[in-house]
């Protein structure tokens, strides 16, 4: 029996996520120099990432091109919305509640049984992979009077959990050269509603009664100007679509082809349909709820309505007004309409807009204000109405580099500053606010992508208080597009790198307590995020390296022995276990791999699967849901290294950590 009197053990837990600001030695033994495809885990650990499916089987439409890349997805009125070129659509998914065999027939009377059927249209076109159905009937989950192996598809095997959605349907046309979008979900008047702008085009509102849009256009949103009156107006001066308002100069105001433009005196509302050179012609008064009232010569005479929204880049909802930013001539002004109305912007009534000195890059409203992200600066709206709005400055030396980053976050405000990732955070006393950098441990990253990448998306998972960023950079394959992860665990940020997703559109959504991580890909289709364990086919490479170990005394050689590996295995792993030593160096040990899998590895009741004598993985009775399994290794050094990688075949697991066991050998 072997000595084992002089052997040495050291356990660790894994955490503290990727470093890669300080050296290898100084590091923890359970922080990570490679944490690739491994998501920080708050129940403790380091979990392998699940991957992402096909959220809707049918490829979102293009209008001239396949190159064109989705601008938007998210979940509304029980639909997913998605944007593609010049237009918006909606589709509905559910899943397979009973498998459906390739052998049964299905030829108009059929029957589809499903999660739900919320949000589908009564009779349609289904697809489950590859395969297209057409149904004349709906249940709370069925399909009915479906037809199967239609548009000359073939009929397959469908698996319970398969996903099964219906085609793309047309909601909005006309968005000429739309950019990515912005959205938000509201509700002034008793229906909930989406609205969307994209950079170019009037913003555009999605009702969920019907899911019909209006477009927020404003005819009366005018030029900005300002006159003044030439000839006193009594109160009592009757003008009723005949008068006539006499000014020193209507220079670049509008002058209607057809309808009204409207212009303020005080706080009288006047429409006109014509003008001269000093007149406003076809007047009415006291329009808008406004009440008739004297002015006299020389009174400010001014369009009502400040410079349209049509371009708007940004939108939210704050205080019941609906926020607009990011207009192409305006690049530093915030409009804001009426009170419960996203599409009245009367000054007197109580819509109006801010003007900041830096270009606005995005807008989020966070507890009790709303902040302005721009260029190089930060402000922070405050108030309830056109009478008390306020800014104050958060700070004049640093800006946000893209809206897209922009969360909430973990009680904060996340977002992508120039020198990696900040949050804007309220502290304990009232109205301070405190700026803090969090990506330090992963600056390289950032450093590496800030400046290259095209685009920036990013996503929240809320039940695992973690924040998803992506860059994506012009022509570079989805195999080596990048992102990373910030978890929030114990009161520190740990993070991790991600490859082998690129995003156009991201979005998170709560849907009955489940949340569902959706996003756009390059080939046009609307991707789930947490589900499956392969990027849609592709299989996922996860990556593990430790720091370089050396048990507090880099100048004594350690002989390894064991090594003991605690972790959580979600189903059937199979990965391999790496022993380095000497900073890998090539001239050092380098033993084979150890095989880490859960070939014969006890399962626990009631959570596992049994298995056969042909299994690949064999399961027993009565084992623990938290394994270790222990490793003999061979080699020494004077510092260890330890790597996990693993195929892309495993399901989820999580490394919650390790135990090495060495004996002592000569000092160099």
């Amino acid at each position: 029996m072997p000595d084992s009197s002089q052997v040495q053990p050291v356990a660790f837990n894994c955490e503290g996520g990727l470093v890669l600001s300080r050296s290898s030695f100084l590091m923890q033994p359970g922080e990570a120099i490679e944490l690739l495809n491994f998501e920080p885990d708050i129940s403790g650990g380091y979990r392998r990432i699940n991957g992402y499916s096909k959220h809707v089987n049918q490829v979102v439409p293009f209008t001239n091109s396949t190159a064109e890349q989705p601008l938007m997805v998210t979940l509304f009125a029980d639909k997913v919305v998605a944007a593609r070129g010049e237009r918006i659509y909606t589709s509905a998914s559910t899943t397979l509640s009973i498998r459906i065999a390739a052998n049964t027939s299905m030829s108009g009377a059929g029957t589809i049984s499903v999660k739900s059927t919320t949000g589908f249209s009564s009779s349609g076109t289904l697809q489950i992979a590859s395969e297209i159905f057409t149904y004349t009937g709906v249940t709370a989950s069925s399909f009915t009077g479906v037809t199967r192996a239609t548009s000359s598809t073939t009929a397959a095997a469908h698996l319970k959990g398969a996903v099964i959605s219906e085609s793309w349907t047309q909601r909005v046309t006309g968005r000429t050269n739309a950019g990515k979008y912005h959205f938000e979900r509201f509700n002034f008047n008793g229906t909930e509603k989406l609205i969307c702008v994209d950079g170019v085009n009037d913003p555009v509102v999605i009702s969920s009664a019907d899911i019909s849009s209006t477009a927020v256009s404003s005819p009366n949103a005018a030029s900005g100007e300002d006159t003044s009156l030439g000839a006193d107006i009594a109160s009592t001066t009757t003008m009723s679509g005949s008068g006539t308002i006499t000014v020193s100069s209507t220079a670049g105001f509008i002058n209607p082809s057809s309808g009204t433009e409207s212009i303020l005196i005080n706080s009288e509302i006047f429409t006109y349909t014509g003008l001269s050179a000093t007149t406003f012609t076809g007047v009415t008064r006291a329009a808008s709820g406004s009440t008739a009232a004297d002015h006299t010569i020389g009174a400010a005479v001014s369009d009502l309505f400040p410079p349209t929204v049509t371009g708007a880049k940004l939108v939210t909802a704050f205080k019941e007004h609906m926020f607009y930013a990011g207009m192409p001539n305006t690049p530093q002004e915030i409009v804001f309409s009426l009170p419960f109305d996203e599409d009245n912007f009367s000054v007197a009534l109580g819509a109006g807009s801010i003007s900041v000195d830096d270009t606005v890059v995005a807008l989020k409203v966070f507890r009790d204000s709303l902040f302005i992200f721009c260029e190089n600066r930060i402000f922070k709206l405050t108030g309830s109405s056109q009478a008390d709005f306020s800014i104050t400055a958060v700070t004049r030396n640093i800006g946000c580099i893209n809206s897209f980053t922009v969360q909430e976050f973990a009680g904060d405000l996340i977002f992508l500053g120039p020198d990696g990732l900040r949050t804007v955070a309220a502290t304990a006393r009232i109205g301070d606010t405190e700026l803090g950098t969090i990506s330090k441990n992963i600056q390289p990253i950032f450093d590496e992508n800030i400046k290259d990448a095209g685009s920036f998306d990013s996503v929240v998972i809320p039940d695992k208080t973690q924040y998803r960023i992506f860059f994506t950079k012009d022509g570079q394959a989805a195999s080596l597009s990048k992102g990373a992860i910030c978890v929030l665990k114990k009161e520190a940020f740990e993070f991790s790198e991600l490859k082998g997703l690129k995003v156009t559109c991201t979005s998170s959504n709560v849907e009955e307590g489940d949340v569902v991580v959706l996003h756009g890909d390059v080939d046009g289709f609307v991707q789930r995020q947490e589900t499956g364990n392969t990027f849609d086919g592709t299989v996922i490479a996860g990556k593990y390296r430790s720091p370089d170990m050396s048990f507090g005394d880099p100048g004594i050689r350690k002989h390894m022995q064991k090594v003991i590996i605690n972790y959580k295995p979600e189903g059937s792993v199979d990965t391999d276990l790496f022993v380095r030593y000497d900073n890998e160096n090539k001239d050092s040990a380098r033993p084979a791999v150890y095989p880490f899998d859960t070939t014969n590895l006890a399962a626990s009741y009631g959570t596992a699967l049994y298995s056969t004598t042909s299994s690949t993985t064999q399961f027993a009775y009565g084992g623990g849901q938290e394994p270790l399994d222990r490793q003999s290794v061979e080699g020494s050094g004077f510092s260890v290294v330890l790597r996990v990688e693993d195929d892309g075949q495993s399901n989820p697991y999580s490394l919650k950590g390790f135990q090495l066991e060495y004996q002592l050998g000569a000092r160099r």
